[in-house]
């Protein structure tokens, strides 16, 4: 690793486990959806993988909190915490083999960092989402399948994520057969015959979990919530955490492709710098323009285009290692190391950029989440949403009517304590499961 690349790799991966810590210590993994999840383990006493598509992830990162939970630990805090720990580390700790993997070789450098600030940062606060782990997965078995390395433990270690996967994300459905190709394609470079066995069994594993995801597309397909499930997946405009990252990515791109050898100038991270500060000013654009603001929930709506841009670098990345004597000019330039120290050094200005938004956000969550504590603890019996003012700036970034009861439980100290409850009967507008709405029994359990 050149003096050029050590600063961005290590950067990234701190940053990466800064957030995990800052994450798990906000008890992140509590926001929207994570309640209910959470409040639905600890009823049950299992996983809450009512999704089948689903389920390998929701094992991975809910077995931590259970073994506690089995261990008879009832401090909902700790155990939220826990949660949140398990949501973050799992992705963090595959995106930082993937960014080891890779350090080496400048350009790829670049692009798996660029993964981390376009597609990781700005989708992550809906961490409990299980695409968090499989854009992940992928990610990390991509910088295994192309660095080539000989052995049996780079096999294990992409038939570990290719097993994971099967039942991880339906972004797999596109996914899986291009992970599934690039493993195929580099065990030709394997001389260990163990290796090339678990890396095909790694890319048959690849392709089931493409089955599944086709299997669980068709079945729900006119499902009412993955209806209005496609119908958003072009509204990640609404992320400003994604989309002006991407503005910046696709600058570079058109006028490489147009004018490759701006590149071995400083033109990449200029323009990058101008759009990281707009980027890192995001959290306040709403005090100039009231209807520009950071969402969380926008996370959940652009997790489909960034696993589209998660397969486009992916891509790109085989394209320029399958490719090292190419005569378009293009791949020619991104060859030289001068220009991948150049792009990754640009691409660490995007997340360090990205980490602004995120901090503020996490802030903005830890006030939300002592506010709304403040509110069930001081009262009894069922609290109207009405009469709180969740619709309010800074609260309606939070706010998700159906785990209301679920959070409010969570975080009781006490029996008794009040249950947050929106007027809504769940038919017009419903949770996408059964029992999501409804208010869990967690007697044995208090926030400490």
């Amino acid at each position: 690793m050149s003096v050029g690349t050590a600063v961005p790799y290590r950067v990234t991966v701190l940053l990466l486990w800064a957030q995990a810590l800052g994450g798990a210590l906000a008890c992140r993994g509590l926001f929207w959806d994570g309640a209910s999840f959470l409040a639905n383990m600890l009823e049950s006493g299992g996983f809450h993988d009512f999704y089948p598509a689903r389920a390998h992830v929701a094992w991975l990162t809910e077995t931590p909190t259970l073994l506690l939970v089995k261990a008879g630990v009832r401090d909902v805090h700790l155990l939220a915490t826990v949660f949140s720990a398990s949501l973050f580390a799992v992705p963090a700790g595959l995106y930082h083999l993937a960014l080891a993997r890779v350090r080496g070789q400048a350009v790829l450098l670049a692009a798996m960092i660029a993964v981390v600030g376009v597609v990781h940062l700005p989708a992550s606060f809906f961490n409990v989402g299980e695409h968090n782990t499989a854009y992940a997965l992928v990610a990390a078995t991509f910088a295994v399948a192309l660095t080539r390395r000989d052995g049996a433990r780079d096999g294990l270690l992409v038939l570990a994520f290719g097993l994971v996967s099967i039942a991880s994300y339906e972004a797999t459905l596109y996914l899986g057969p291009i992970t599934a190709a690039v493993l195929l394609w580099s065990r030709r470079g394997w001389r260990d015959p163990v290796g090339r066995m678990l890396a095909l069994a790694a890319a048959l594993a690849f392709l089931g979990a493409a089955l599944v995801s086709a299997s669980m597309t068709v079945r729900y397909w006119n499902h009412e919530h993955f209806v209005l499930v496609r119908a958003a997946a072009f509204d990640f405009w609404q992320n400003l955490q994604f989309v002006i990252p991407l503005v910046a990515l696709a600058a570079i791109a058109v006028v490489a492709l147009l004018f490759p050898p701006w590149l071995e100038g400083r033109g990449p991270v200029a323009v990058v710098t101008i759009l990281a500060i707009v980027l890192a000013l995001s959290p306040w654009l709403r005090v100039v323009r009231p209807a520009a603001y950071l969402f969380p929930p926008s996370h959940y709506v652009a997790r489909t285009a960034a696993g589209g841009l998660l397969a486009v670098l992916m891509l790109a990345s085989w394209l320029l290692v399958a490719w090292p004597t190419p005569r378009l000019r293009l791949l020619a330039v991104l060859h030289a190391p001068a220009v991948g120290r150049r792009l990754a050094t640009a691409m660490l200005v995007l997340v360090l950029a990205g980490a602004v938004p995120e901090v503020w956000l996490t802030r903005q969550w830890v006030d939300y989440l002592a506010w709304f504590r403040g509110v069930v603890t001081s009262h009894t019996g069922i609290v109207s949403a009405r009469d709180l003012p969740l619709e309010q700036w800074p609260y309606r970034m939070f706010t998700q009517e159906w785990t209301y009861p679920a959070l409010s439980v969570l975080l009781h100290d006490s029996p008794g304590q009040g249950v947050v409850v929106a007027p809504n009967d769940y038919r017009s507008n419903f949770p996408f499961e059964p029992a999501c709405g409804t208010v869990p029994r967690l007697d044995s359990y208090a926030w400490r």
